[in-house]
């Protein structure tokens, strides 16, 4: 809950606030000057990650929108394609920056279970044009799936559509903004994941907490272009480190406890159903996002978005339906608060006809 404002903020997993242990990390952190790169935090986290995901090197960025579209400027050229899912952020919600950016567009494949694509629909989506005039340079992946319901994609899935890339000669990029959650499911690691795709990417600021930062990974000369790159999109940051070091702490302490995170989703995905009945696909729910599909009501989302936040509970909406993410700020009480909101704005709306 937001201390001070009585509201629980479920839209999304980047509202957290620094833990104390966060806050500490930031006061006391080691700082030079990251665009010389001499931040001795930065480069402490940086080294990590890419043994995290056993890549050769990593590089520390403000946003997993920025490492997706220095990812996919490095990887692609202009005028050439991305195969994605067709709700993927990077071909969706980023797909004007990246025209803009870079001049790539995307060719969206339509996934048959929540955002996750089949090896044999990018084996197909990689055939030569036999005009020559589309040409695909890259596909993106991403696990876990947001708009799919935070759906993480299986380790055999992934390996399969690493393979079918590696035939094709294309590589492939893991947009990993919450892979954490995807493993905290599947059991596998990050350096599982990893293994597969040429250069993947995380957040520490969604499951894991911090209050900033994502960090890229791949291989040397990849991340020596992308550091170029954050130069030139205006992303050399001076001391970083301050930033750096709760992530240092987040990547310690957020793992761990993601499980709360699900538990607490499934609680109130199971609430919600009770509530609204046929909102909520509650066996679909795997990580830390609820998606409630309230058109049955009678009633738009953007109705239910804003009864709901005059009782307290705040949240979004995608692709019209009500989006909720649990994450560390939000304990079991929490949850309760929540689904006596809904019960309440169900119970207006009922009354009003």
């Amino acid at each position: 809950m937001n201390s001070g404002t009585g509201l629980v903020d479920l839209r999304s997993d980047t509202v957290t606030k620094p833990s104390a242990a966060m806050r500490r990390a930031m006061a006391d952190a080691e700082v030079g000057d990251d665009l010389f790169g001499d931040d001795p935090t930065v480069n402490r986290l940086q080294e990590q990650v890419a043994g995290l995901t056993g890549k050769q090197a990593a590089l520390y960025l403000p946003t997993g929108t920025l490492c997706n579209e220095i990812a996919m400027h490095v990887f692609a050229r202009a005028g050439h394609l991305v195969v994605c899912e067709e709700n993927a952020h990077a071909g969706e919600h980023e797909a004007a920056s990246a025209a803009l950016l870079s001049g790539i567009a995307f060719r969206h494949l339509r996934s048959a279970a929540r955002g996750l694509l089949t090896a044999a629909q990018v084996d197909a989506a990689l055939a030569p044009d036999p005009y020559d005039m589309a040409v695909v340079d890259l596909v993106t992946i991403e696990n876990t799936h947001q708009v799919g319901g935070g759906t993480a994609a299986p380790l055999d899935d992934v390996r399969a559509i690493g393979k079918v890339c590696a035939s094709h000669g294309v590589p492939l990029y893991l947009d990993g903004a919450r892979i954490f959650n995807a493993c905290a499911v599947t059991g596998a690691t990050v350096t599982d994941y990893a293994a597969q795709a040429d250069a993947l990417m995380f957040c520490l600021s969604k499951g894991l907490g911090a209050p900033v930062g994502s960090v890229l990974a791949g291989d040397a000369a990849f991340i020596a272009e992308a550091r170029r790159l954050k130069i030139l999109c205006g992303a050399g940051w001076r001391q970083a480190g301050v930033l750096a070091a709760a992530g240092l702490v987040a990547l310690a302490e957020g793992p761990p406890r993601l499980a709360d995170d699900h538990a607490n989703a499934r609680r109130l995905a199971e609430g919600v159903a009770e509530i609204v009945p046929g909102a909520v696909d509650v066996a679909g729910v795997q990580t830390n996002i609820v998606f409630a599909d309230v058109s049955g009501t009678g009633h738009p989302a953007a109705d239910w978005a804003a009864a709901l936040a005059g009782e307290g509970l705040l949240v979004t909406m995608v692709g019209g339906r009500v989006r909720m993410l649990t994450h560390r700020d939000v304990g079991p009480g929490d949850i309760g608060t929540a689904l006596a909101a809904w019960r309440r704005a169900a119970a207006a709306f009922t009354a009003g006809g």
